[in-house]
């Protein structure tokens, strides 16, 4: 059965309003428009909903008008970043969620409590949304006053019910690929540096063009205690997407240098994001891991971390380069070898449990972090 609106209509509406950035994750509902993004835009292929969520973030914070897609089985998976990143941070998004498991029409079995939910699990995130017209005229009132929405900073998202877009022909594609060519393990005894001694020093080799993502919990905190700076972003939830927000603001804000700071408990919680990075591979992208083997922030319980070869799986994910690194002096210069020679880079460096004593929050509030980081990114 044909639908009612042209993908390529709709794609060129949403264009002609400025969205031309988009992430997401296949539904057979949203298959056509999907199609449109590859062919015509910006799409970036997440490996989770969630990713793609944090993804479009970054591309927001660079300047671009981002678009989410997805099934409402994977609203799921975007929950935490919609709540715990867009939502403190004053990030908006235009997202497109399918309606499979309507009430009233036979679909699999696993979408029939997620048809029922859909809108309310919306409702609940206190995201604006509608379902979307399949009247073309109709649908085009409907994206103005989204756009409206987006441009106040408040995310949008319409509900997509099957049979609403034409088809679209994909055009012919190629792999999306990055190979590792320097990968380097662990050679001698780890210095064990302390969280805040190692960011001090990662901070010290900034310069004017270098933004400093970090993620939650203590290295956020410690990072804001050594500087709090226009330049500095501080997770504040959302745990595991520190790189893909670093991945959407470095392939659509190639000027600067991102480094994505991240711990160990965050990045085995998304780990496909590795795969993401390293089929992309934006060259100004600087991704380490302080690896502590605990979750700090919430009294050090254990994570799986010592069973996990990091460098060889951020090889093997695509990282251009892949770096065991045992001392502050080594960090020191692997940093500096990527300002000199650009690539993807994913540096593995363990240190100490333990955090610093009389740790802060940032007084400087989510909303007010982003405004300033626009600023630093666009002044």
């Amino acid at each position: 059965m044909i639908g009612l609106i042209s993908a390529k209509a709709f794609g060129d509406e949403l264009k002609r309003l400025g969205f031309d950035f988009y992430s997401g994750v296949p539904c057979s509902f949203l298959k056509h428009l999907i199609n449109y993004a590859i062919n015509d835009c910006d799409y970036v292929a997440a490996t989770n909903e969630g990713e793609a969520v944090a993804i479009a973030a970054g591309a927001y914070l660079a300047g671009k008008k981002p678009v989410v897609l997805m099934q409402n089985s994977g609203l799921t998976n975007a929950v935490s970043p919609l709540v715990s990143l867009n939502y403190p941070f004053r990030i908006p998004v235009l997202g497109f969620v399918s309606l499979r498991g309507e009430p009233g029409i036979p679909d699999e079995p696993q979408h029939e409590l997620m048809g029922r939910i859909t809108t309310q699990m919306l409702e609940l995130m206190e995201i604006e949304w509608d379902y979307l017209s399949d009247d073309f005229e109709e649908a085009k009132k409907q994206l103005s006053r989204a756009r409206d929405c987006v441009e106040s900073d408040r995310t949008f998202f319409f509900v997509v019910k099957k049979n609403t877009f034409e088809k679209e022909t994909l055009a012919d594609q190629t792999y999306r690929s990055n190979r590792n060519l320097f990968k380097s393990g662990k050679t001698k005894e780890d210095e064990l540096p302390t969280r805040f001694e190692t960011l001090r020093r990662i901070h010290s080799l900034k310069d004017g063009q270098t933004v400093l993502l970090a993620t939650t919990g203590m290295t956020g905190r410690e990072l804001c205690e050594i500087e709090d700076a226009p330049n500095h972003l501080y997770m504040v939830g959302s745990m595991g997407c520190v790189s893909s927000l670093g991945l959407g603001l470095a392939l659509t804000k190639k000027e600067k240098d991102i480094v994505a700071i991240e711990g160990d408990g965050a990045l085995m919680m998304r780990m496909g994001s590795l795969v993401t990075n390293g089929a992309y591979a934006p060259e100004n992208m600087l991704h380490i891991l302080l690896d502590n083997n605990a979750h700090e922030s919430t009294g050090g319980q254990l994570t799986m971390s010592h069973n996990v070869n990091f460098v060889d799986v951020a090889a093997a994910c695509g990282y251009t380069k892949s770096i065991y690194v045992h001392d502050l002096a080594e960090l020191e210069s692997r940093i500096q070898d990527w300002r000199r020679q650009k690539a993807l880079t994913f540096l593995y460096m363990k240190i100490a449990k333990g955090s610093r004593e009389g740790v802060g929050r940032p007084k400087c509030k989510p909303d007010e972090v982003k405004q300033r980081l626009k600023v630093f990114l666009h002044g």
